[in-house]
């Protein structure tokens, strides 16, 4: 069963509400991009690639009157299957006028609907997709963070800088530094359980965060030990997608 938020998510991109399709767009269109690039194989270009994304987009507007919840689909699974409808109509479009002649698109095949069938996600494309679903929450975060909290927070985890030295920079106390690291963890557990839950179809996506060290709901014991786990583990998740952002803004700026 979906979640409230999913549930609230869909009948917003379902009601045409720009916010959140932009939101779907800002969180997953790199992933969306690396895949079809991956997929194409040297034979479609930067802009091509672009122009599909969108059109995977749009292909899922279309297709949102006819999803089934309850056939056990996965969201990641949702998106995989309908950027390489996108993509196979691209490419049987290119044979098509190569050959003289013109073609329809293709019907979208529902079978994805189900669990286990569609098109096949491989480590790599789910592991992208979770990494997007966390740096949706570390954005999320850090509008709602004080500026100075946040920017420890980056210093001290997604920066290496040891405690003593970002409160030598800022002026302020070590245990300072920890007690406004701390507000920062908990309102990124906070985010990033309702960001998992928002775009989280089945069960086995929502204990995604706990499978890769990422507990929203930390232990109570005196140690907090989870904590330096997490930071971590985010830490990992936030380099490896700001990778890929990279590589889609260099491939969107390219020639």
């Amino acid at each position: 069963m979906l979640s409230v938020l999913t549930t609230g998510f869909v009948s917003r991109l379902r009601a045409r509400d720009e916010a959140a399709w932009f939101e779907l767009w800002e969180t997953f269109g790199p992933v969306l991009r690396a895949q079809l690039t991956k997929w194409g194989k040297g034979r479609i270009g930067p802009e091509t690639v672009r122009d599909l994304s969108q059109e995977t987009m749009a292909a899922l507007s279309d297709s949102l009157h006819r999803f089934d919840p309850g056939r056990g689909a996965r969201f990641s699974t949702w998106l995989l299957a309908i950027a390489k409808h996108v993509l196979g109509d691209e490419m049987d479009r290119r044979m098509a006028l190569k050959r003289g002649a013109g073609r329809a698109k293709g019907e979208l095949d529902e079978t994805w609907m189900a669990a286990g069938k569609g098109a096949p996600a491989d480590a790599e494309y789910e592991a992208a997709v979770f990494r997007a679903k966390c740096a949706q929450a570390i954005r999320q975060a850090e509008k709602e963070s004080d500026f100075t909290d946040f920017s420890i927070y980056r210093m001290r985890v997604f920066d290496g800088v040891p405690g003593k030295d970002v409160a030598a920079n800022l002026g302020i106390s070590e245990p300072t530094v920890s007690r406004r690291l701390a507000k920062v963890r908990d309102l990124l557990r906070t985010r990033l359980a309702e960001v998992i839950a928002t775009y989280s179809f089945t069960e086995d996506e929502v204990q995604e965060a706990k499978r890769n060290g990422l507990s929203v709901f930390p232990n109570s014991s005196a140690d907090r030990s989870d904590d330096a786990e997490f930071d971590s583990c985010l830490a990992d998740v936030y380099h490896k997608h700001l990778e890929l952002r990279q590589r889609d803004e260099a491939s969107r700026s390219g020639p």
